[in-house]
């Protein structure tokens, strides 16, 4: 019989010893899942919405694009909250504020609650899940953090293939009439009928199985393995157990840190790469399908284009922090984000369905390998430092990215319209669109070349600045080689 003991600083399998920081990954992957793949994909319900609520697309899309800007803003206080209090307790905070935006969100019959619920309270619940989740899961590996957050970093990639199905599922289900089980539940009836309670139940209903699933993942996360009395993953038996992510610790680590890394010119610079690179990839990702329409593809194969997109970039989400891990991530960053400028050319020429495929496979692989590799190279410059609100800092690049990119790229399509272009270029009116995904794009190439290498720390001293009994081992602070 398989001997199973679960104990968390004993966990094992038969004869095999398995680290908790793998439940880590495994429970914020959930995490993660659970709470961006019903937001992300939430983009099939616009026409929905603008059929039952009478909004324009341009008021629906605001929404959208507030998003971006709140979840980007909420990030630094977001990470803040994990230096200061603990990845738990912050964690707690998303999963409320997740149930509220979404169980509010399918009580909206004004614009202005839309705008609040889904814009803004949602948002600030996907910028928790999104920073002090994921610097919260890098405290935990002193080896193999690629692995960690190629598996983590994966799982939001696969949530619109998880969750699209299921928010058409419950559309349907809602939209029509009950069915003969209805009956054993007194009142339940009510809900079912027409369109308009299809789109609100595709909100509550993943708004508080999700919130009872987030909370419930909560109790199986540890701040950091001190907690436990364990070391992080790779950490050599020498080496002490000190718990310094939580209490008056983790709040003077925190604030000396962010002290000394505000004014080094890395710290400003991966703002801006984060900000270059998703204002490219999110023209993009807002206008690849009516690129598609408007060049002659079939609706059809046009959306397609989009799936494609995201299941090639699942796979680099995955590859591309091992890589980073191995060879430094630098390089890694630099070659991905390469390959989000250089197939950009093929959509001036793109006339057929097979080039738009082909267009977003190669796109897919730069896409999905931009952003995953940023916690790694955090870990590289500041080794074990609280670096919460300093990717905090980078996802609020990032949010105002996407924002800006979708603003500009919608705004230059309509300032063009119609214009004359070379009889080469088959982009039509999305042509200078295009181009400025090109150029944003390549001025975050321009940005990664300008970085420091990643074989040494940045702030190499920085604990010099602590009380003696918040300081860490020294030799647990050294900068890990490009094939640690």
């Amino acid at each position: 019989m398989l001997n199973i003991n679960l104990r968390p600083t004993q966990l094992a399998f038969g004869d095999r010893q398995v680290h908790y920081a793998w439940v880590i990954v495994a429970t914020a992957a959930l995490m993660r899942l659970s709470s961006s793949s019903f937001r992300t994909s939430s983009s099939i319900l616009i026409p929905r919405l603008v059929e039952t609520f009478g909004w324009s697309y341009g008021m629906v899309g605001l929404a959208f694009s507030l998003q971006w800007v709140v979840s980007g803003m909420f990030g630094t206080p977001a990470g803040w909250l994990g230096d200061r209090y603990g990845v738990r307790v912050t964690m707690v905070i998303g999963a409320v504020l997740f149930v509220a935006g979404m169980v509010l969100t399918a009580t909206v019959n004004s614009l202005w609650e839309f705008y609040l619920y889904f814009g803004i309270v949602l948002s600030a619940a996907m910028g928790i899940f999104q920073v002090p989740l994921t610097a919260g899961v890098t405290q935990w590996f002193h080896r193999q953090l690629g692995v960690g957050m190629g598996v983590l970093q994966a799982s939001q990639g696969l949530g619109p293939l998880v969750a699209v199905p299921i928010i058409l599922f419950i559309i349907a289900v809602f939209s029509g009439e009950p069915g003969w089980w209805v009956g054993w539940i007194p009142g339940i009836e009510s809900f079912f009928g027409d369109e308009e309670k299809g789109l609100r139940a595709s909100f509550w209903i993943p708004g508080i199985l999700g919130g009872v699933l987030l909370l419930g993942l909560v109790r199986l996360f540890y701040n950091e393995p001190a907690s436990l009395g364990l070391r992080p993953l790779g950490m050599s038996a020498d080496e002490p157990v000190r718990q310094l992510q939580s209490g008056d610790a983790a709040k003077t680590r925190s604030k000396i840190f962010l002290r000394q890394v505000l004014p080094t010119t890395a710290f400003w610079n991966l703002i801006g790469i984060h900000y270059w690179g998703c204002a490219g990839h999110a023209i993009v990702m807002v206008y690849i399908v009516a690129m598609a329409e408007e060049a002659g593809v079939p609706k059809g194969l046009a959306a397609g284009t989009f799936i494609a997109l995201t299941v090639t970039s699942t796979l680099t989400r995955f590859a591309v922090p091992i890589l980073a891990d191995h060879l430094g991530s630098k390089g890694v960053m630099g070659v991905c984000f390469f390959l989000q400028v250089a197939p950009v050319f093929l959509l001036f020429f793109a006339d057929t369905a097979w080039m738009f495929y082909l267009f977003a496979i190669l796109f897919g692989i730069g896409f999905g390998g931009e952003m995953t590799a940023f916690p790694i190279i955090n870990r590289q410059y500041y080794g074990n430092a609280p670096i919460g609100t300093t990717y905090g800092f980078q996802m609020m690049g990032a949010g105002f990215g996407m924002a800006s990119g979708a603003a500009i790229g919608g705004l230059l399509r309509d300032l063009t319209e119609g214009f004359s272009y070379p009889a080469f270029v088959n982009s039509g009116d999305f042509t200078a669109t295009v181009a400025a995904s090109l150029v944003l794009s390549a001025l975050g190439v321009v940005s990664i070349a300008l970085l420091p290498n990643t074989g040494h720390h940045q702030l190499p001293h920085w604990e010099d600045a602590l009380p003696d009994e918040y300081r860490s081992n020294p030799q647990s602070s050294r900068a890990p080689s490009a094939g640690d």
